[in-house]
């Protein structure tokens, strides 16, 4: 395996503020979402990836990736928004051994409804507290970590 490449200080400053500060941004966005509108971060986001998919409808297996799940947590999560009525699953139209996650109608309007706060949030917790040239800097690097990531799964 090699000898371990230990952080630096500044690495170890680096990594830390990262950590840190998605888990509190995450914590904080979820907590404005479920006062103004009792709805989960987690399910805010299926929503999102459901309302941008082609028919509102995404194959379980290509969400739980989208997602960053796995295919089990992933329909427990599904099972609850169906019973919440934001969400329903059915036979994949082009595919009839798999299964697709699709949008309803009153999750799309909660999505709707939801959307404001959220931006709200993620503009007054993230963007504004940041210069347009620290903005440029973190959608280059994340990026350049995504795309690295996805090497690595392909």
């Amino acid at each position: 395996m090699g000898e371990v490449r230990w952080l630096s200080d500044s690495e170890m400053s680096a990594w830390r503020a990262y950590i840190v500060a998605t888990l509190r941004l995450r914590q904080r966005l979820h907590r404005e979402l479920a006062a103004a509108h009792d709805v989960s971060l987690t399910d805010y986001e299926v929503l999102v990836c459901l309302e941008m998919a082609p028919d509102k409808r995404m194959r379980m297996s290509e969400l739980a990736v989208t997602m960053g799940s796995t295919k089990s947590r992933l329909s427990h999560q599904i099972a609850r928004m169906e019973s919440a009525g934001l969400a329903r699953r059915a036979p994949d139209p082009d595919d009839r051994r798999g299964v697709v996650a699709e949008l309803t109608p009153c999750g799309d309007a909660l999505l709707k409804d939801a959307a404001p706060t959220h931006v709200e949030g993620v503009r007054a917790h993230l963007i504004d507290v940041m210069t347009p040239e620290e903005q440029a800097v973190l959608a280059a690097a994340f990026s350049r970590v995504a795309e690295h990531l996805d090497g690595l799964d392909g």
